[in-house]
Formats: structure tokens, C-alpha cells, sequence
């Protein structure tokens, strides 16, 4: 299964892949045939790999935030965040290779209040300035547990954020919502009282892995 936000690129690099292999037979050079084809067989693995969709299992429960990328955990700290939870917060920010599944999903069920686009630099993504520098999206939903802000970080490849979120949109966890192209990092913040028992290095999987916990008792 591949994702519709990639439909555009796979069609163009199947474009280029056929106009390669086409070009290979009126050339007489077996070597220059061997580059081409090697050539046309990576763009493709490659395309179809980076654009792949599976299916995920969202854990069930009201007081958890899932993750909202595939990735490798770079930081996980105490921030002061002004802008949407207002306060002292936990942030947990995921390194995604260009090897990683890319499809963004939701992270809690509830209601986007808050959506900033910022144009910026392409710092690599595991750059911890690049939060603040670079090209980027915030996101912040409000659900029954409170507050959380995530943010897709464009990095040294990537070049294209795709969201389809808007202000006032009820959304659902582990539901798709958008990627990052080639190679990013994303950002999820919440209120300190939330708990975690993920450290650096570990690996996480969108609309899988529990990145917090809330204690908040929703009885």
C-alpha cells in the first residue's frame, strides 16, 4: 500500500525510470546499459519504499498520546512552551530517515486549535536549532486530556511538508494526516505533568507507540 500524498512523485519517477530504460536500447555501450538499468531498479526501490502506507493498530485509551512518525527518539526533555500549552512541557522530537516510513497520523483524539506554518532553513533535522529555524508546521490539539503541540520539521533533504489540517478539524488518534518528504523530524510537546518511560535512541512507529501518558483521571 503506498500513500496518496506520494502519488505525484511515484508517477513522475516512473516516468523518468521509463524514459531511462528506453534510452538504454539505442545505446551500443553494455556498461552504460548496466548504470542505466542499476540506475532505473533504485529509483524505483527506493520511490516505492520512502511512499509505502502499512496499515497500524492505534492503541485504545483516552489518557495517552500516541507517536505521530516512525523514527528514532533524539531528544526527550523539560521545555517552556508559550505558544499553544503555555507553560512548562515535556517534549519528545523523532529523528525519520529517508528508510523510515514518512506518513504522519494523529497523535490524540480532539480538535485542532492551533496551525502555524513557518518558512525557514534546511538544518539537518537532528540539528536541535532546527526546531526554531527551519521550515516547519505546528500543530495543537486539544483533547479530553489537554493539550499537545507537534510539530513537522522540514530537514537537510526534506523539501515538503504536506498536511491536510485545518483550524477546527475533529480529529481521531492514529488517523492519517500527512508526511514529510525525504528524510524530517518531528516534534511532540506536551503539559510536564504528562509521564514517559522512552529515552534517546529508542524506536517508535506512528499510530503505534505510546510516547506519553496522562494521569488525569477521566472518569
Amino acid at each position: 500500500m503506498f500513500t496518496k500524498y506520494g502519488y505525484s512523485t511515484i508517477s513522475l519517477v516512473l516516468v523518468i525510470c521509463l524514459m531511462l530504460a528506453t534510452a538504454s536500447f539505442f545505446i551500443n555501450s553494455i556498461p552504460v546499459r548496466i548504470i542505466l538499468t542499476v540506475l532505473v531498479i533504485f529509483l524505483l526501490v527506493f520511490t516505492l519504499n520512502f511512499f509505502r502506507d502499512p496499515e497500524r493498530i492505534t492503541p485504545t485509551g483516552e489518557n495517552i498520546v500516541i507517536s505521530p512518525a516512525d523514527g528514532t527518539i533524539l531528544f526527550v526533555k523539560e521545555v517552556t512552551e508559550e505558544k499553544f500549552i503555555k507553560g512548562k512541557a515535556k517534549q519528545i522530537s523523532i529523528f525519520m530517515s529517508p528508510l523510515n516510513v514518512h506518513v504522519n497520523r494523529i497523535p490524540i483524539t480532539g480538535k485542532v486549535e492551533y496551525l502555524q506554518y513557518h518558512k525557514g532553513e534546511y538544518l539537518v533535522a537532528y540539528d536541535d536549532k532546527a526546531s526554531e529555524k527551519n521550515e516547519r508546521n505546528e500543530i495543537g490539539i486539544t483533547g479530553k486530556i489537554g493539550k499537545v503541540l507537534y510539530t513537522q520539521i522540514a530537514g537537510f533533504v526534506a523539501r515538503r511538508i504536506v498536511s491536510e489540517l485545518k483550524l477546527g478539524d475533529s480529529v481521531v488518534a492514529g488517523k492519517r494526516f500527512g508526511m514529510i518528504k525525504f528524510g524530517s523530524r518531528v516534534d511532540v510537546i506536551v503539559p510536564e505533568t504528562f509521564t514517559t518511560s522512552l529515552k534517546k535512541g529508542d524506536k517508535v512507529f506512528a499510530g503505534e507507540t505510546i510516547l506519553f501518558e496522562s494521569s488525569l483521571d477521566l472518569k
